[in-house]
């Protein structure tokens, strides 16, 4: 008797988990690249959470993390095309959207304030616009980034301090020349033979977030992490028009107020990451070092400018007036 009642209590739930699933209008596919640990993928939980309850069950999301539906752009081609329907998406924008190019310009912005300031303002508005009319998705929110810092076995407080720095920067021209700009001698390589290089002194620098600093492990082989903060950006959550705009507005706009509340989130999450991080590599035995910072950023302003276009140029000259 009891094995059957069991056995109907089972059966009774896994119907009504399959009406659940019947009773959603409709289903958001979110694929990005960041793995379950991450801030980014613990947001976007938030977000499944947000919708699915505010909507009434009417909207399911089917969250993807590690890359499952493609990398980065193979994600937003789907988008495109309708088999997926959000990712987290960044400076990559800029193949349709030359304005998301200043999503990853060096000493675009002075510090977190000055980048906040310019994304929720017009130029965010901007931004946006641009890459909403181009490719066909929708912004939400946005994430801040972690700053890229340079790690190195010596400590850099300028850049006359450089002085021919064998260095690692990802294959984007702008980063060779800003480099280039500043003293060092940067060098493309695939992240993954980095810390081989500086294990080697095939290299002496590496440049990337605290939270890739740690997560190679580069303070094995790097002593000093130099504040440049060379580098500050932020990260969208997009989802397709279509796919937007084929909602009812009530249902839209659930999706909306769960991005705003995935934003908070998020952004408490990340404060106390960075701050973690940074304790994390101190007790692995890496030392801070406060930079000079205006003198770098003095020192990369002719590269930068160099490789803007016109309309880049007119969008970082009004950053700078903010």
């Amino acid at each position: 008797m009891i094995k059957k009642l069991l056995t109907s209590a089972v059966l009774g739930t896994v119907l009504f988990s399959a009406q659940s699933a019947l009773a959603a209008d409709y289903t958001l596919r979110f694929g990005h690249l960041a793995n379950e640990q991450n801030i980014w993928h613990q947001a976007a939980e938030k977000f499944k959470e947000e919708v699915e309850a505010n909507s009434d069950g009417r909207i399911e999301v089917r969250l993807y993390p590690s890359e499952q539906l493609g990398n980065e752009m193979d994600v937003i081609n789907s988008i495109q095309l309708g088999t997926a329907d959000m990712t987290i998406t960044g400076e990559s924008l800029q193949n349709w959207a030359p304005k998301a190019a200043m999503m990853a310009v060096p000493y675009a912005f002075r510090d977190s304030e000055h980048l906040h300031a310019a994304v929720n303002g017009e130029i965010g508005t901007e931004i946006e616009e641009q890459i909403t009319e181009r490719t066909n998705l929708v912004p939400l929110t946005w994430f801040e980034r972690g700053p890229r810092e340079l790690t190195a076995d010596r400590p850099i407080r300028t850049p006359e301090e450089l002085d021919d720095l064998r260095l690692r920067v990802p294959n984007v021209p702008l980063f060779v020349d800003t480099w280039q700009a500043m003293g060092a001698r940067p060098t493309p390589m695939a992240f993954s033979e980095v810390f081989t290089a500086l294990q080697q002194n095939t290299l002496e620098g590496q440049e990337n977030p605290l939270s890739l600093i740690e997560s190679a492990s580069f303070n094995e082989v790097q002593d000093y992490v130099n504040m440049t903060g060379h580098v500050r950006s932020w990260i969208y959550v997009v989802i397709g028009r279509n796919q937007l705009e084929n909602m009812p507005e009530d249902l839209q706009q659930v999706v909306r107020d769960a991005a705003e509340t995935m934003q908070a989130y998020e952004s408490e999450l990340f404060v106390e990451d960075q701050m973690r991080l940074e304790q994390t590599l101190q007790e692995r035995g890496m030392e801070f070092v406060e930079v000079d910072v205006d003198a770098f950023a003095e020192a990369a302003r002719p590269a930068v400018l160099e490789a803007l276009t016109p309309e880049q140029r007119e969008i970082f000259d009004a950053i700078q007036g903010l």
